[in-house]
């Protein structure tokens, strides 16, 4: 093995370790928004049973509010997991050098999600792009 094989070896398992530690900070995401959910509802549900001063206006509804908010929550969360199954599945792809469209994908949409996911979504481009590991993904004939 040379040594820009090595390299490209050693990259792409640099990679593929990022791609779970991304994921891992999704699965997180989705327990934050789990916990925020729930401490929003307590929080909500004493605000209605607070005692109202006579002669001050009535309290907002927030039921209602938070009937509108859930679908922030429901939002958020499935997009948490689509991007943890995408980071999972493009590290399990670069371990199999396989998929290199996938992870090339998985890399544009990380991009977006500044700071880790865009450093992680360059250094995915900028690896996956060299000539030397386009032939590592190619099939075996």
């Amino acid at each position: 093995m040379n040594t820009q094989e090595q390299t490209d070896a050693q990259h792409l398992k640099l990679l593929s370790i990022f791609h779970y530690v991304l994921a891992g900070f999704y699965l997180l995401g989705v327990g934050f928004l789990i916990l925020h959910y729930f401490m929003m509802n307590a929080i909500m549900t004493m605000a209605e049973d607070a005692p109202v001063e006579p002669g001050s206006p009535p309290p907002p509804d927030m039921e209602e509010f938070m009937a509108i908010f859930v679908w922030f929550y429901v939002f958020m969360g499935l997009a948490c997991l689509l991007l943890l199954v995408g980071n999972i599945l493009a590290g399990n792809a670069l371990r199999a050098r396989r998929s290199r469209t996938l992870v090339l994908i998985v890399a544009g949409v990380n991009c977006l999600n500044m700071p880790l996911g865009t450093v992680l979504g360059i250094f995915t481009f900028i690896v996956l792009l060299r000539q030397s590991v386009a032939e590592l993904f190619r099939p075996k004939t």
